[in-house]
């Protein structure tokens, strides 16, 4: 039975989230705080993570953090801080949702399968063409790499997704809600202000690297197209 890794310092939360994960069909291992969590990541290789936030020792931005320089597991991040400003930090050091307190024990284990079926894409496209490479570009789905003219760009396993769903489908224009579904799944509640913080750090990040030849354009009031120009397409 394959692990889920659940942090936090309150009892009743664990115990409501662990029998909701059993339900599931999955292992639940519990973690008192932020540094258990990392020597439990490490002796129990759990398939994701729910991490609280305010823990003890380590918070769950430090652990999700630190698990991020080893590992793409999928991370959900659980807190009672839902400023936007908290959301994007968490986002931007790799987690791969947010879920606020109070919450629907529900909703939790629909993002935990939303993440989970996402993990799951790139195993489905192993046999079939799972590298794009356009102009300068190159988009390894099976390595989950990103390099422009050979050198390998830092991009968080979100971004990697995000830059596959859309140069998969050259000059496309990807509404905000066609990329929710299609990169955080049909169970995520989210809005689109989640797609539009991922397309800005994206950007920023492509920035620091020169492609004449395509870009990610924004159609403004409908959402985001891979654009390349005419002898690229």
């Amino acid at each position: 039975m394959k692990n889920i890794l659940i942090a936090d310092d309150n009892k009743d939360i664990t115990d409501i989230l662990a029998a909701y994960v059993k339900k599931e069909g999955y292992h639940p291992v519990i973690a008192k705080d932020g540094g258990e969590a990392e020597r439990l990541f490490e002796s129990e290789n759990p398939v994701a993570l729910l991490l609280d936030v305010m823990m003890p020792v380590k918070d769950g931005y430090e652990v999700c953090k630190d698990i991020r320089k080893r590992s793409s597991v999928p991370i959900i991040l659980i807190t009672a801080r839902g400023e936007d400003f908290d959301k994007i930090m968490g986002l931007d050091i790799g987690a791969d949702d947010y879920i606020v307190k109070p919450f629907s024990p529900n909703e939790v284990m629909a993002r935990l399968r939303a993440v989970l079926r996402r993990l799951q894409k790139p195993e489905d496209m192993i046999n079939n063409e799972n590298i794009i490479h356009i102009s300068n570009m190159t988009v390894n789905l099976e390595e989950y790499t990103f390099k422009v003219n050979g050198e390998r760009i830092p991009l968080t396993k979100k971004e990697i997704e995000t830059m596959w769903t859309l140069a998969s489908n050259p000059n496309k224009v990807f509404t905000r809600d066609n990329l929710l579904d299609s990169l955080w799944g049909y169970d995520y509640y989210g809005d689109s202000r989640t797609v539009d913080s991922h397309i800005k750090r994206l950007r920023a990040k492509l920035d620091s690297v020169e492609h004449p030849d395509w870009t990610i354009k924004t159609i403004w009031g409908v959402g985001y197209k891979f654009e390349i120009s005419e002898e690229n397409f």
